[in-house]
């Protein structure tokens, strides 16, 4: 008998037997045993390593170090975080369309990509695959949702209001906290018509308060993680000798 069954089928006989004791019981439980007093033992350097513990876990470590320090790109400057417009959403929001249209096979008329999905700027110099999994460190599935013209202009409206959505493929004014002359894909926003939208599946949940996603029309699996979509396009621009940029470029007006 393995380890483990032998502890199974003595918990089970344990439990059995302890249900039946109560069963009969009629008198309250009273606990007889006390805790022992609390001991803080502080954990720092000066704690010996365990020399089976260090050898177990060294191959591994070693494994998951040079796959982390693995250079995939270059940045000649930091692209950083930030709201309303920022190098950094537009660049996802932007790749997160590209990249989900290569595996979804048809166009798509916009991507979407929120600030607190991007919990670290890419910094200065060469990016590594343990960049992105910082900046990017959640297993979010993309997903294509068909939106109609009021969901989507409630979308804009709510990018207005709060700053922390990135759209791509489209541009507004941003006034009064509403979303004024809104363009998709370089025409005037129809709401009479229906629209496509390359997201995380948290965001299309509901995530950082988007619940409007939740009446999509449509909502298709794509397959592809967000981070990998990130991977995808930083790799693709290495390849063709292309560095890692992004920038604020106009697509929200503000006007006061």
């Amino acid at each position: 008998m393995s380890l483990f069954s032998y502890f199974r089928t003595r918990h089970l006989s344990l439990s059995v037997g302890v249900a039946l004791a109560l069963a009969g019981c009629q008198k309250a439980l009273v606990p007889s045993a006390s805790l022992s007093p609390t001991t803080d033992i502080p954990v720092n350097t000066q704690i010996t390593p365990d020399s089976v513990a260090e050898r177990t876990i060294t191959p591994y470590r070693t494994r998951v170090d040079q796959t982390m320090n693995e250079v995939i790109g270059q940045a000649p400057e930091a692209i950083n975080r930030g709201e309303i417009e920022s190098p950094l959403g537009n660049l996802v929001a932007d790749l997160s369309r590209t990249q989900v249209m290569a595996v979804y096979g048809k166009p798509i008329d916009m991507g979407g990509m929120t600030n607190g999905g991007l919990r670290n700027p890419i910094d200065q110099g060469p990016i590594t695959v343990g960049d992105v999994f910082e900046l990017m460190p959640f297993e979010n599935e993309m997903l294509v949702l068909t939106l109609s013209g009021a969901t989507v202009k409630e979308m804009f409206d709510f990018a207005a209001r709060t700053k922390i959505l990135f759209v791509a493929n489209a541009s507004y004014t941003l006034r009064n906290a509403k979303a004024e002359d809104i363009t998709i894909g370089g025409k005037p926003f129809d709401p009479n018509k229906t629209y496509t939208l390359a997201i995380s599946d948290y965001l299309a949940n509901g995530g950082d308060n988007m619940g409007f996603l939740k009446n999509a029309l449509k909502t298709e699996k794509t397959g592809l993680l967000a981070r990998d979509a990130i991977m995808k396009e930083i790799k693709q621009r290495n390849v063709q000798g292309k560095p890692v940029t992004g920038a604020k470029d106009g697509r929200v007006k503000v006007v006061n």
